[in-house]
Order: structure tokens, then sequence, then C-alpha cells
């Protein structure tokens, strides 16, 4: 096993809140083992002024990353998520599994140097360009892990069920046939991908889509994979979507889904941005959370989730990047709380009786509702967890003077300089001085495969 390794935090954010003085060590697997407050600072340990843990990103399309930026011109008609839809599917259909590995790992790095130490792969490119399985299922699976690897991010895979372009079956489009799956195809890439499981890798399951996804293949699914795997699903995302729902079932998304399965905590509900009161109650009463993605929903112009009315009744949430039109989770979590605020009128919405800090309460809330969706031992520095965490850096003027409980507010809601020094994941660091320790090699393959995706 090694020796432990050890960094000494004057202020360090634990379950409870903020602590003085502690003293973390972890071992060489990259398990926390001592998590020590009010302690003396040992010789020879290195000193960091204010330790957060590390953000879980729940929801990623890691390819998409490369699309960034390119969808940004009106088109004749009014746009919407639906002709954003379109050129996605066109970008999709040109992606060899060696330019997906050099995206993701370019991606990967990103987050980590904003914050993030884990993410959630809710992947659907599962065929090459002609439509048909790889020789190995698996293999465009792999190769994201492959980069989750380089980069030194931990990683939930989640092998997407993807069968139908619609409600009442409709047949996928030319354009949709590299994420065509059925519940086989699944199954075989779960199994394959069972090697892979470590401390930095879990797998699970994502039924794409109520309208994508047949429920009798996701029951198949659910009762062959591993108990405690991670579920996650996009649902309620656009309002057409709620429309199409209530012709086709003569119900509401979520109302749907819970009068089929029965949906407990090992569920992530993506976006599940258009809820009636019933429905926010039924989420947050089972214990599932909901995915939220505020940079992506304003990007698609999906609309805004029930935020107060969610927290009231108890819900659990976290954040995730989706599309990547940004890799910060402070921005993310920064427009969780101002669109609310822009909407209601009304200012610190994300808050309550017991955390009236809003940057400590949505921190803390996206911490353990990301690391149940990614069902990993994440979102606490807590012995038994993972050794992963954020150093901040105390040298900027935005950290000059600020009381310990007005860190966390000043790191999201001040300024747009980002305030990660050092990355610590998985026991590993990966980011020193605001650089992935490996950025000048990725960014260069990346680069290359976004030139040759973009001469195509």
């Amino acid at each position: 096993m090694g020796a432990a390794l050890k960094l000494f935090a004057r202020h360090a954010l634990l379950p409870g809140g903020w602590r003085r003085d502690v003293l973390l060590a972890w071992d060489a697997d990259g398990d926390l083992t001592s998590v020590i407050d009010n302690a003396a600072p040992p010789d020879g340990v290195e000193l960091a002024e204010y330790v957060v843990p590390g953000m879980v990103n729940l929801h990623s399309h890691a390819f998409q990353r490369a699309l960034g930026g390119m969808t940004e011109k009106a088109g004749a008609g009014p746009d919407s998520f639906w002709t954003w839809r379109e050129l996605m599917y066109r970008f999709a259909g040109r992606i060899a599994p060696e330019q997906i590995e050099a995206i993701a790992a370019q991606l990967f790095a990103e987050c980590l140097r904003h914050g993030y130490t884990a993410v959630c792969e809710f992947h659907y490119l599962q065929r090459d360009a002609a439509g048909a399985l790889y020789a190995r299922p698996a293999e465009t699976a792999e190769t994201v892990i492959a980069a989750a690897r380089a980069s030194g991010i931990g990683i939930t895979m989640l092998p997407v069920l993807y069968s139908h372009a619609g409600f009442g079956a409709q047949p996928l489009t030319p354009e949709q046939a590299r994420f065509r799956t059925d519940a086989g195809d699944v199954l075989r890439i779960v199994e394959a991908l069972e090697v892979q499981r470590d401390g930095q890798v879990e797998v699970g399951f994502a039924p794409h889509s109520l309208r994508a996804a047949p429920m009798d293949q996701v029951a198949q699914v659910l009762a062959a994979v591993p108990v405690g795997r991670p579920i996650h699903i996009h649902i309620a995302e656009q309002q057409a979507e709620v429309d199409q729902c209530l012709v086709a079932t003569s119900m509401r998304p979520v109302q749907y889904l819970y009068d089929q399965f029965d949906v407990d905590a090992r569920w992530c509900l993506v976006h599940a941005t258009h809820l009636s009161h019933d429905e926010i109650v039924q989420l947050a009463a089972s214990g599932a959370v909901a995915g939220l993605c505020p940079t992506t929903e304003a990007n698609l112009g999906d609309g805004l989730f029930p935020l107060p009315e969610f927290i009231a009744a108890g819900g659990r949430f976290g954040i995730g990047s989706d599309s990547h039109v940004s890799q910060s989770p402070v921005e993310e979590l920064r427009w969780l709380e101002y669109g609310q605020r822009l909407q209601r009128r009304q200012r610190n919405i994300a808050a309550t009786p017991a955390q009236p800090q809003v940057g400590d309460y949505l921190w803390q809330s996206a911490l353990q509702g990301g690391a149940q969706a990614a069902g990993r031992k994440l979102g606490a520095l807590a012995v038994g967890c993972r050794a992963d965490l954020l150093v901040l850096d105390d040298a900027h003027p935005n950290l000059c003077a600020v009381a310990v409980d007005e860190v966390l507010g000043s790191l999201l809601f001040c300024g747009n300089d980002n305030l990660v020094r050092d990355v610590l994941c998985g026991g590993r660091w990966q980011v020193r001085g605001g650089r992935h320790v490996a950025q000048d090699a990725i960014a260069s393959a990346y680069k290359c495969a976004v030139a040759r995706l973009r001469s195509l």
C-alpha cells in the first residue's frame, strides 16, 4: 500500500461545515484514511489555506465539447433544442473513436482545472458512422474511460439504451443510427466494462429518455445489472416532450416513469425541468437526484427548474455540464441561483434556515447529490471517501480578508477568475498552480482531432 500521503488545511470544508487546522491523509489507492481537525501542522507536510471537496459533474456528453460555439448562428426560423439537435446529429456522424478520446481528454482536463473531480458520462455514441457495432461493442465507451484515466478524473460510465426516435416506437432516423442500442447491446457493453471498475471507475446504465427507450427493455436491463448501480435518464427537458408524453401515455413524464418503475435513490432524473407540483413532491420523496445543467439548459432554451419548491420538499440535486458550453461548476451553480432570482425577482433563493449561506448550501447540496448520482465514494472530506479535493487560491484578491463562511460565496458569486489552484483526484495531484499536469499534450491531441473534424 505504501506510506500515507498528507495535506494540512488551515480551513477545510468537512461534512459538518468549515473546520480549522485539518490534517488529511490518504493511501496509495486514493482513499482518505484520516481526517483530523484542530490538529497541529506536522513538519514536512504541504500547507493549504482553503480546501474543499471536488465537485461531481453528474451529466456529460463528452463528444459535444467539440461542438461548442458552432451552433450559435440563427437559422431561417425560430431556433430551439430541436434545431440544435439536428446540428449535433450531423457532427456526431463524423467522429471516430480516436477523436472521441482526444475530445474527452481535453474536456476532462478542463473540468479538473475548474474543480470537477468526477464525471458521469451519459454515453450514447456506440456505433460506427455506418450504424454498425464495433468489433468490441464497448469500444467507444472504453475510449472515453481511457480519456478519463489519461486526465486523472474519476468517471461513472453510463451506456445508453436508445431504440426509438419518439413515443409510439417511431423508427430511428438515419442521423440516429450511431446511437442505436437494445437491451442486449447495453448488457453486453456493461459486461465488457466490468474489468474497468476500480476506485476511479464505476459502470451504470442510462435509458436515454421515455421517448427513446422502450419500457420493457428498460425493465430487462434493470433486472440484469448489479444491484446498486446508478441509473440516469433524460426527462421533462422540453415542454414539447411533456406534451408528447401526455398524448402517448395520458401522463406527464415523471408521473409515467414512476408508474412504470420503483424509482429510488439509484436514479438520477436529468433536467426534470417541467414538473407539476405533484411530480416535484414525488421526485423529492423518492430520494432520486435531480440532475441540473443550467448552462446547457440556458443554451438550449429549455426553461428553469422549480428549485425553491424542490428544496422545500426536501429534494436532492446535483449539477452537470451536459453539452459543455461551460466546464465550470462555479458557472453552473451561479446560474442555478441567478435563474431563480431573475424569474422570481428575489435574492438568495438557494438557502434554508439551517444554512443561510447560499454558496455553502449550493456547494454542499451539489456534492451530496452528485456523489449519489455517481455511485462512488465521493462528495466529502471523510474517511473512506475518495481523496478528491480542491485547494483554492488564497492569494487571489477575491479571497483576501474574507470570513471563512464567505469563502464559497466569493468562489461562486465574485468575478470570473478561476480560483481553483490545485486539484487532487483519487489521491493524485492532477492540477498544480491552475495547470493540468498533462495540459499541453492533451490540448495538442485535441487540436488535431478538432481540425480534422471541422475540415470534413
